[in-house]
């Protein structure tokens, strides 16, 4: 296959996913923006027995080969990119911190100046719909306006960039971020840096390599 090498760079990010401790089983999925469709992860099969060809290759029009079954979380996965053309990879997973908040419906808010790298001055939660469905993936769009990073309510996290590397660098930051804000909540209300504060960040952030590896 020509895209063989896509295939397994996306096998290879699902197995980090698990290694990193961000993800746990086959909970997590990711897709690649490919030709004028996508490359997604299968549902329900385990990393390290997967092959590249099983690996699903989706129009953005929700068609693919009947005989494959992609993540059943697809719809977010191409709703995202369709609505973001900057975005070249999403990465969905379960970390245990991110989703302890996202159980309670909360936000990470500027407690870091990191939170900057997922776009804006907070890492929003997006409100909670069923795995799988429309609603769940509209929320999500929603939830990314500007942003490269989301929490789903009672769910998990989206990570997104314009590689695979740097949306799966993304991920780790962010479930970071996220332990870092739940420590801090055990000892007080924490302050918090300012929406200028965070924009400057970013802005220097700009064309610095945090997001390569």
């Amino acid at each position: 296959m020509k895209d063989r090498d896509k295939r397994q760079s996306i096998i290879d990010a699902c197995l980090r996913m698990n290694a990193l401790g961000i993800n746990q089983g086959t909970s997590g999925n990711i897709s690649i923006r490919y030709g004028d469709g996508l490359l997604i992860t299968p549902t329900s099969t385990p990393y390290e027995t997967m092959r590249p060809e099983q690996i699903v290759h989706m129009g953005l029009d929700g068609s693919h080969d009947p005989a494959q079954r992609p993540s059943s979380e697809w719809r977010f996965h191409r709703d995202i990119l369709k609505a973001r053309p900057d975005v070249k990879a999403v990465v969905h997973a379960h970390p245990t911190y991110c989703t302890a908040l996202a159980i309670m419906g909360m936000e990470i808010p500027p407690v870091h100046y990191m939170v900057a790298c997922a776009g804006g001055d907070t890492i929003r939660c997006a409100p909670y719909a069923t795995f799988g469905t429309q609603e769940l993936s509209d929320h999500a769009v929603r939830a990314l306006e500007g942003r490269l990073a989301c929490l789903l309510a009672h769910h998990g996290m989206i990570t997104t960039g314009p590689s695979l590397a740097k949306a799966m660098w993304l991920a780790v930051e962010v479930e970071t971020l996220a332990r870092q804000y739940h420590a801090s909540l055990q000892l007080g209300k924490p302050p918090l840096l300012s929406k200028e504060e965070i924009e400057k960040v970013r802005v220097h952030m700009a064309g610095y390599g945090h997001a390569e590896g």
